[in-house]
């Protein structure tokens, strides 16, 4: 699927909780609205982005696998 992306965090190769910790600073830079895509390799984000997503009130638009990475793709709420 394509999205319009604002901002692109690449957190390939770092392991839980990096690529959670480094969304975190990215969502915060962001403006409301804005999408922002992950891409990860760390498997835990599965289960940990999706949670960041629904504990701080942000919408996950999208989420697949392709070649061994993990994309995401927030919006900031």
């Amino acid at each position: 699927m394509e999205y319009d992306v604002d901002k692109t965090l690449d957190a390939t190769g770092l392991l839980c909780p990096e690529p959670v910790m480094m969304l975190h600073n990215e969502v915060r830079d962001a403006a409301s609205g804005q999408v922002i895509k992950v891409i990860a390799t760390d498997p835990s984000t599965q289960r940990d982005i999706p949670k960041f997503c629904n504990f701080l009130g942000h919408e996950l638009i999208g989420q697949e696998e392709v070649d061994k990475q993990y994309l995401y793709f927030i919006r900031k709420g």
